[in-house]
């Protein structure tokens, strides 16, 4: 394996998860129950609670930090946007740009309700890393599935695992461990390779050259 061993930036793992009471994915509809924030230094902060305040929590959290780059699994197309999304709903202002990244397109697979398809980003002075776009990309065989759980168990890590489908139900330590264990895992995973995933960082570009931009 190439890549192991490279020096990284600060990096935090980001995971959300939604209400799948109604549809979870449709961020039109579903509300976000828990926002993990996950930090080599610091160790991993849950914030739970009124939808409203845990966007605003995690806003403060992320401009506090050192200037680092925020690790998602799927964010580029799930997470951010649909955290960009209940923002706007809940008059929140973040610092976390969006730029639509036509390059990222797949063909079949339908975007988040209410978008075009996967961005790049940043939020405050954090550049963004999609690590599950990263590892798809760096993987050998196209048919192996780059879902987080998949990935990190062939890594050598042991994922928290809850039945997501009424994940709405689940106690609320469990959802806290829970989205916690995702976000170490995508910040972890991302460190293990860090020499590989460093070229997927986001690069915004100057002058709104792609075709949405939007700040939530």
């Amino acid at each position: 394996m190439t890549g192991v061993g490279r020096a990284a930036p600060p990096l935090y793992g980001l995971d959300i998860e939604t209400d799948t009471s109604t549809d979870g994915l449709d961020p039109g509809v579903a509300g976000i129950l828990a926002v993990a924030l996950s930090t080599e230094a610091d160790g991993d902060t849950v914030f739970t609670g009124s939808e409203a305040a845990v966007l605003r929590l995690l806003d403060d959290h992320l401009a506090d930090l050192e200037p680092g780059v925020l690790v998602t699994w799927n964010g580029a197309a799930f997470d951010l946007p649909f955290l960009a999304d209940r923002a706007v709903r809940h008059r929140v202002a973040l610092g976390l740009d969006l730029l639509w990244d036509p390059s990222a397109a797949r063909p079949g697979r339908q975007p988040l309700p209410g978008h075009i398809g996967s961005y790049v980003a940043r939020w405050w002075s954090h550049g963004h890393v999609d690590a599950y776009r990263a590892w798809r990309h760096l993987t050998d065989d196209p048919d192996e599935s780059c879902a987080l759980k998949a990935v990190a168990r062939r890594e050598g890590f042991e994922p928290v695992e809850v039945d997501r489908a009424i994940i709405h139900e689940t106690p609320l330590h469990t959802l806290r461990r829970y989205a916690s264990s995702d976000a170490s895992l995508a910040r972890q995973l991302a460190a293990h390779r860090w020499g590989d995933i460093r070229r997927f960082v986001d690069h915004l570009p100057d002058g709104g050259q792609l075709a949405l931009a939007f700040r939530a």
